[in-house]
């Protein structure tokens, strides 16, 4: 997360400033909570959101999980088995074990057509220098 205002963590921070910290929409993090990836927040007075440094730690693993690929429902049922517990550890770790391998393969994939790119680019480069 690069480029990250800098803001002070009073344990108690509204919707825009989670948005600002975690890069994610104001939208996104409502619907989050909705399809429930995120646990119901808590509220002030007002009805505000009022979010935990406990919320935004979690919100920046599910923003990982996304950013490799895991699917929305995948990632429900993760934070279905987190909200069930320790009992769920287990699955959990089978859960993104699996993931794990996704992303692997996907590195690999990447990691093989880059070399095809960097081939073509050292083919142009001969053309141009003759």
């Amino acid at each position: 997360m690069e480029n990250q205002p800098t803001i002070q963590f009073t344990n108690q921070l509204t919707i825009r400033q989670v948005a600002a910290l975690t890069q994610l929409s104001v939208h996104t993090l409502r619907y989050y909570e909705r399809v429930g990836l995120l646990d119901p927040v808590s509220r002030a007075s007002s009805g505000h959101r009022r979010y935990a440094q406990s919320d935004i730690a979690w919100l920046e693993f599910l923003t990982r999980l996304r950013a490799t690929g895991m699917p929305i429902r995948q990632m429900q049922q993760f934070a279905e088995l987190r909200r069930q517990g320790s009992k769920t550890v287990h699955e959990r770790r089978q859960l993104l074990e699996v993931h794990q391998q996704q992303v692997k393969t996907q590195l690999e994939e990447l990691s093989r057509n880059l070399l095809v790119i960097e081939s073509k680019i050292r083919h142009y480069e001969a053309i141009e220098t003759n």
